[in-house]
């Protein structure tokens, strides 16, 4: 074999010990995880609050079926014909950000960030990196479990009831629902995209409380768009949101019983665990280290004088 062949393969154990190194971290990673939503279980008990008023199953039911019903009465008929006599500039105005309701963006993002970060060995981190890092974790987590759940959730529904779209308005007008009919031109209801930035907007106010009125209208608007852009009827758009809505919060309860990025303030409202003084500090930390300023890691003896204290 020439020296060449050899050279050329002899990278090739550095790599695959590498990458068998990522995959025991990710392994062992995803163990303390499991082990650590384990431990948290008996604070459930603890601190189990009631469900407030607006926020019980029968309260969101009763929302929904009123406000979809009412709007199925008072906005669903003359929403067409007013929508065919606008200009067309208008909806190409709402083309534009239509689509980002559309979930793909939003999977691909956080999981890669979940999945990636997963093999990181945690404990050489500095303190504050680390603190960043898990906190950027912990709700990428919660925003992917709540865009996929919900997603789930309305592709079921829609598939099930069959509504028609607007575009068939003028056959069978907007009130006709075609059981199972596995068509995509008979998917309406509820909004898809609006289920989906739904859940977004909500996990994102619910994380940064501060910039909670900014981003409802901002979802608001996309939420609107699938009006505008003549794919949905409002109590589509309605149902949709009410839905992404109801399961961004129940998921953050569940996070806050167990004290897992959030918690219950005094009014038992839902809380970011996290500060605006630590947030500043996190986000200060993780980019002076990913602009070189500042190390990633502790240093070698440091942690080396930290395993000898431990022994």
């Amino acid at each position: 074999m020439s020296d060449d062949n050899v050279n050329s393969q002899a990278p090739a154990p550095a790599t695959g010990g590498r990458i068998r190194g990522a995959l025991d971290r990710a392994r062992a990673n995803a163990v303390a995880i499991r082990a650590l939503l384990a431990g948290r279980e008996h604070r459930v008990a603890a601190q189990r609050l009631p469900l407030p008023p607006g926020h019980r199953p029968q309260d969101i039911l009763a929302v929904l079926l009123l406000t979809v019903g009412i709007a199925v009465i008072v906005l669903d008929i003359p929403t067409y014909p007013w929508l065919r006599s606008l200009p067309q500039q208008y909806k190409n105005a709402f083309i534009a950000i239509t689509d980002l309701g559309k979930g793909h963006w939003i999977l691909w993002t956080t999981g890669i960030y979940c999945l990636a970060t997963l093999a990181l060995d945690w404990d050489r981190l500095t303190w504050r990196v680390r603190m960043a890092l898990s906190s950027l974790w912990t709700f990428c987590a919660y925003i992917f479990v709540v865009v996929a759940s919900s997603g789930v959730i309305v592709l079921f529904l829609k598939w099930v009831l069959g509504r028609a779209r607007p575009k068939l308005y003028e056959q069978v007008g907007p009130v006709h629902f075609d059981f199972l009919a596995l068509k995509g031109a008979y998917t309406s209801f509820p909004s898809g995209h609006s289920t989906t930035i739904a859940a977004l907007a909500t996990s994102l106010a619910l994380i940064f409380p501060t910039y909670r009125w900014l981003i409802v209208v901002c979802g608001f608007w996309i939420a609107f768009s699938r009006i505008m852009v003549g794919a949905h009827y409002p109590s589509d758009v309605i149902a949709g949101t009410l839905l992404g809505l109801s399961v961004g919060v129940v998921a953050a309860r569940w996070m806050a019983h167990r004290r897992i990025g959030f918690r219950f303030n005094r009014l038992g409202a839902i809380t970011p665990i996290m500060g605006r003084v630590s947030f500043r500090a996190s986000v200060r930390a993780l980019w002076r280290a990913a602009t070189g300023a500042r190390a990633f890691t502790r240093p070698v003896a440091t942690e080396m004088r930290d395993a000898g204290d431990a022994s």
